[in-house]
């Protein structure tokens, strides 16, 4: 809970950690999410966040909508720029310094379960324009979440989001905070064998190359991976 994160990063920031993170959870479907649900979220993490920065930590503002649904790509952008809109209105109000803060958000995606899909670039678009219209540019930086995508569509999605340029207005630094689109080769080549962590580190050092080259833009899609095309959704994912 936020009224007793105050102690627990103060704990935490004596023991060296410089950064903390809240993650706030919404699911797309019919009358969802309701307004109610967005602007407790939003208040939640903006509250976490002043706190953080209270106790010398640098926040990490995480407001996700799933992937599980039937949503389409409009949908998704919709509700993403309703949701990051409520988001910083909220660390305004709390006074949250936005220059010593980051943005950890979905990419705008089609539902898992939606059979329209959509391409890197029509994602990268949607995401970049949601991102203009809700998301100050004080803000140094986003750091996207996978959110279930496949190692390589989480690539190369990340590369079209930094190739859009039209209009092209993108203020922040647009990297990635992946979990399982950075682990799902690493895990698989691994397989919890010591005489297989030389192959699960070449995994690693495979995967954060491509998107570091898709942090600039520059990722040419010639990275393999032992899951790299594999499915990584959870339905309801928690953690």
């Amino acid at each position: 809970r936020s009224s007793e994160s105050s102690g627990i990063n103060a704990e935490y920031g004596e023991a060296g950690a410089q950064f903390a993170k809240w993650r706030a959870v919404l699911k797309i479907g019919e009358n969802r999410p309701s307004e109610l649900a967005i602007q407790e979220n939003a208040v939640t993490l903006a509250r976490y966040a002043s706190i953080c920065q209270s106790q010398g930590l640098v926040p990490i503002v995480e407001p996700e909508i799933l992937c599980d649904g039937t949503h389409t790509l409009i949908q998704c952008k919709k509700v993403t720029e309703r949701v990051l809109s409520a988001t910083y209105k909220a660390c305004v109000d709390h006074n949250v310094y936005l220059e010593g803060s980051l943005l950890k958000p979905n990419m705008v995606t089609p539902g898992m379960q939606c059979t329209e899909r959509a391409t890197p670039e029509e994602i990268g678009a949607a995401t970049v324009i949601a991102l203009q219209r809700s998301v100050p540019p004080a803000v140094v930086g986003v750091t996207f979440l996978s959110g279930g995508q496949s190692e390589e569509d989480a690539t190369r999605n990340l590369n079209a989001i930094n190739q859009y340029q039209d209009p092209g207005r993108k203020p922040w630094k647009l990297s990635f905070s992946y979990g399982r689109a950075l682990q799902a080769s690493v895990l698989k080549a691994w397989q919890g064998k010591k005489e297989n962590v030389p192959a699960a580190q070449v995994e690693l050092k495979k995967r954060a190359f491509a998107n570091h080259q898709a942090a600039l833009g520059q990722y040419a899609g010639d990275v393999t991976g032992a899951s790299g095309s594999d499915s990584l959704f959870v339905p309801n994912h928690q953690y």
